[in-house]
């Protein structure tokens, strides 16, 4: 979701940790997860400079008022999921950006589109490898430029067949939840 406002939020508990998390370690949360990367040290100038950003785009918000748009609007009444029409699905309206392989695309060695599955792709422990998370994101961003074109079967039957796909393990998974 959007990071307008996002400052103000933090620290927030977080039910996969049991406890609340600074935004520090929401940002590095997402390296580890959704990137399948490395956590930056809290006190890098990297780090420094995302919160430094994310305060900047927070400008104006009042501290602790979510701004419309944040999370994922969920899908109500979750069909059954179908991941063999969901490769169909993945192959008609995914494929162009995402690889026929879940791949992704990159361009000048820079990342264009993610992959979704194999060694690049986030890892079990992303938000986005459960298939509730990724069954709403899908529906409502997906295709890119398209959002909202997808029926809630698409999106659940898309996102069970790539949440599905080979994926990166992640070892501090034992002490989520």
């Amino acid at each position: 979701g959007p990071w307008v406002g996002i400052v103000g939020l933090f620290p927030m508990f977080r039910n996969r940790t049991g406890h609340d998390i600074s935004l520090e370690d929401r940002v590095n949360d997402c390296f580890e997860r959704s990137m399948n990367g490395t956590a930056l040290p809290a006190n890098s100038e990297s780090m420094k400079d995302i919160i430094a950003y994310m305060t900047w785009l927070s400008e104006g918000v009042p501290v602790g008022t979510p701004v419309e748009g944040r999370g994922f609007l969920r899908i109500e009444n979750p069909p059954e999921p179908d991941p063999a029409h969901g490769e169909v699905v993945y192959r008609a309206k995914c494929a162009a950006c995402h690889g026929a392989e879940g791949q992704g695309l990159k361009a000048d060695g820079k990342t264009v589109y993610p992959p979704l599955w194999g060694d690049e792709a986030f890892n079990i422990a992303a938000g986005m490898a459960r298939l509730d998370t990724a069954s709403a994101f899908v529906r409502w961003n997906m295709p890119f430029g398209q959002g909202g074109t997808l029926t809630d079967q698409e999106a659940y039957d898309v996102s069970a067949f790539f949440t599905t796909q080979p994926r990166p393990d992640f070892p501090g998974k034992s002490a989520d939840w």
